[in-house]
């Protein structure tokens, strides 16, 4: 099947939840004799998408990637403005403004209604990552009822999806995938089941490539100490700000040697603290390791629609500590018995204290959390579920040679 993939940002490089799952899909997908190719900018940042890239068609890996030039960098003395009155005020935005918003926010590709216009149809299906950006929003108007799409939103709940710009966007796709049951319930109550749909997870690595813990420990100044961790992009916006205050307090009521290790692209610096320890980006064997040598993962965001570092965590059989308030982080630990949510300090505090002082819950949670990922987010389990949903929309395109026909089912709970 030839497979062209929409999304904002796409590379190595690229750090973000969205960007590497249509990565990781891609290469799954051409590992099994797919055609994939992938639209998108060429840009690496997603705080001004300024051009990275060189415009133009290259590959990643075996993948072809076009790239397309963004004229219009985001800059936040417009943008903020904007994105307060459009997504924060209290009244109701006229459409023109919601429009303004939307190039505001990006990445703005003048080139690629003309190039979807011209090439669209030569595929046998186009997947469209991420409702939230422009590329998005811009690309499925063109390419319904002209070739078969599938929408695959990545939608939190979030001020973003309440506004009405969204609602044509959404009834365009021939189908859509999610990647949990509490992102599929939370799109159908605010646009409806219009089109068929399914949750079809992400892919885990099981085996993934891991560094020693001891040279890791070494190279941060760990020691022996034990820590949390927190991994993902450091951003207020990822509940940073509200992790560090719960650790700062913590470490105040419960002196002792737990250190906070903040593993990722900053964003923005968090303060300084003498037992938080940021490391800026790291490559995978690091990051593994930093995970299986941690007490839990802390993952404190109000806004996910999948949380792959912590399926990582679980991989490495270690709990996860994660934001109750998130139905979708919520829902992932209570189906796998993988760890424990919290919706404030003082549930913070107490299970820290459980993970510190006993031993067998840690590595008992750990040990469901692992055995959750194996039964559900296997490459093989996804695809197949991803490739029937796309044979729902495209049932005339041809099957790769080796690949085998399956049944229609759920994944497992």
């Amino acid at each position: 099947m030839r497979l062209l993939f929409v999304i904002q940002r796409y590379g190595h490089e690229v750090a973000g939840g969205a960007e590497r799952a249509c990565r990781s899909f891609a290469e799954e997908l051409t590992g099994r004799g797919h055609e994939v190719e992938v639209l998108t900018s060429c840009a690496v940042s997603y705080v001004d998408w300024a051009d990275y890239y060189t415009p133009g068609t290259d590959r990643v890996g075996d993948v072809v990637v076009h790239r397309l030039s963004n004229t219009e960098p985001r800059e936040d003395r417009i943008f903020g403005p904007l994105n307060a009155r459009v997504v924060h005020g209290d009244r109701m935005i006229p459409l023109h403004l919601q429009k303004a918003w939307m190039q505001a926010q990006g990445p703005f590709l003048p080139d690629l209604v003309p190039w979807l216009w011209e090439h669209a149809t030569s595929y046998d299906a186009v997947v469209v990552f991420t409702y939230l950006y422009w590329p998005s929003w811009a690309a499925l108007p063109v390419i319904a009822g002209r070739v078969p799409t599938l929408l695959f939103p990545f939608a939190h709940d979030e001020p973003y999806i309440r506004l009405p710009l969204f609602e044509t966007m959404f009834r365009s796709p021939d189908a859509v995938a999610f990647l949990t049951e509490e992102e599929q319930a939370l799109v159908q109550r605010r646009f409806g089941g219009h089109a068929p749909s399914a949750v079809t997870g992400l892919g885990i690595d099981l085996d993934p490539p891991i560094g020693d813990v001891a040279e890791m420990r070494a190279a941060f100044g760990l020691g022996d100490r034990p820590y949390l961790l927190a991994l993902g992009r450091v951003d207020p916006a990822k509940g940073l700000d509200e992790l560090f205050a719960f650790f700062a307090a913590y470490k105040q009521r419960n002196p002792g040697p737990l250190a906070l290790l903040v593993m990722g692209e900053p964003v923005r610096p968090l303060p300084e603290h003498p037992d938080v320890i940021p490391t800026g980006f790291v490559d995978e064997a690091t990051k593994h390791a930093a995970l299986a040598g941690s007490v839990a993962l802390a993952h404190p965001s109000y806004f996910e629609s999948f949380s792959i570092v912590v399926c990582e965590a679980w991989v490495q059989g270690r709990p996860v500590l994660v934001q109750g308030n998130c139905a979708v982080l919520d829902g992932q630990v209570r189906r796998s018995g993988g760890g424990i949510p919290y919706v404030d300090f003082a549930q913070f505090e107490e299970a820290v204290n459980l993970l510190l002082g006993d031993e067998e819950l840690n590595a008992a949670l750990g040990a469901a959390g692992r055995r959750y990922v194996a039964r559900r987010y296997r490459w093989d389990a996804v695809v197949d579920r991803f490739m029937r949903l796309v044979r729902l929309v495209a049932p005339a395109a041809p099957v790769p040679a080796g690949s085998r026909p399956t049944r229609l089912e759920k994944p497992a709970p």
